[in-house]
């Protein structure tokens, strides 16, 4: 790849970049105005737990995609 390529490559990761950590900013102001504590952080620790008890249930848990 050349320099241009890899110049375009470069501009194109860091836009997407830039949008992924807006997303995320958005889904933790959101986390925590639903009463997630410490936003994603605590969301996910929830997730966790619910995931582990279903296992422990004997469900199946979600393939990860």
């Amino acid at each position: 790849m050349n320099d241009k390529g890899m110049s375009d490559r470069l501009a194109q990761l860091e836009s997407l970049n830039d949008q992924l950590v807006a997303e995320l900013r958005y889904l933790d102001q959101l986390a925590r105005a639903v009463g997630f504590e410490n936003g994603l952080e605590t969301l996910k620790e929830a997730a966790l737990e619910i995931l582990e008890a279903s296992t422990e249930e004997g469900q199946e848990p979600p393939q990860h995609p």
